[in-house]
């Protein structure tokens, strides 16, 4: 295969992989920005490389060796380490939610979609803000092997490393991530699609916010339940500490809050609520909050609260008029 010379004509090649290869960035770096920056530095170095391509491995491979190793230099400037606190994904406070329409733009292939690139259990906001606890090398081999599947042999060579060290450094990822996810995770829904009774609960999420229902929201949550904001270092867990940190900045209490309107997204295959505030004086309802959620045996488990700044990456407007 011969790469096209002409820019035009390279730029729409590169457009059919896009965004499985913006879902790997963010995978490897857990910030929709950083993924966004870090697929168009991919763009930029298959096009100033394009003469090395030997056809060797299919454009698409070739394409995710780019987008790794240029993940890997990044990681290696950036240098941040998840904080060691408490818990909860404050400790990142890089960590983003990536939308579900995005998810959706992956083309297929003439093979039909893969399903490994959009697989639910390594999109989860748990899996991405686990894996970023690994070292750059370790957070690469384990994505290569475990997620797209490549072989030793391949992620060995994308690396410059023997098959013996990538082997070895596979292992050692497995085995933190283990520690890293949820006990219960194994037993989470598969299916990427909402179920009829996680839409009940997502209803009656935003109905008590709205209604600014004290009592019903408290209902819906489980014993354990945790709450964090990043990259606030806020982690609040078990369902009296929730409700106390929330009922102390106002929750429930529309005189000093607020109004609330929340919308319904989907982020991370997770469903998730988009807050907006209309303030005492106020004509409309401003961004406040993303909240990214999970439920689990008719409860909620987990809340991540993210900032109004990814708002526009959902297509979701910055104020409602009502």
């Amino acid at each position: 295969m011969t790469l096209p010379a002409d820019e035009a004509a390279f730029a729409a090649l590169f457009e059919r992989h896009r965004r499985e290869i913006h879902v790997h960035c963010y995978r490897m770096l857990g910030s929709l920005h950083d993924a966004e920056d870090l697929t168009q530095e991919t763009f930029l170095r298959a096009w100033r490389n394009r003469e090395r391509f030997e056809g060797r491995s299919s454009f698409r491979t070739w394409l995710y060796r780019i987008a790794t190793n240029a993940c890997l230099d990044t990681l290696e400037r950036r240098r941040a380490k998840p904080a060691e606190v408490a818990g909860g994904y404050s400790e990142i406070p890089w960590l983003q939610p990536y939308p579900d329409h995005l998810l959706e733009e992956i083309a297929d292939t003439e093979l039909g979609p893969d399903s490994r690139v959009v697989a639910k259990e390594t999109i989860e906001l748990a899996f991405l803000a686990a894996i970023q606890h690994l070292p750059p090398t370790q957070r690469a081999v384990l994505i290569l092997r475990d997620v797209l599947g490549w072989s030793a042999k391949d992620t060995a060579s994308l690396l410059d490393t023997s098959v013996a060290s990538a082997n070895s450094a596979l292992q050692r990822a497995r085995e933190k991530m283990q520690r890293r996810l949820p006990a219960r995770r194994a037993e989470w829904a598969r299916d990427a699609a909402p179920t009829e009774d996680e839409r009940e609960l997502l209803r009656r999420y935003i109905e008590a916010h709205e209604r600014a229902d004290v009592s019903g929201f408290a209902e819906l949550l489980s014993q354990d339940v945790s709450f964090s904001m990043p990259p606030q270092p806020t982690w609040v867990s078990g369902r009296d500490e929730v409700m106390r940190f929330l009922t102390a900045n106002g929750f429930g209490s529309p005189d000093v809050l607020g109004e609330l309107r929340l919308v319904p997204v989907r982020a991370n295959l997770q469903p998730g609520a988009a807050n907006y505030v209309r303030e005492p004086g106020d004509s409309s309802f401003r961004a406040m909050a993303l909240d990214v959620l999970r439920f689990d045996h008719g409860r909620l488990v987990e809340m991540t609260a993210f900032p109004p700044d990814v708002f526009p990456a959902f297509g979701l407007p910055l104020a409602l008029d009502r």
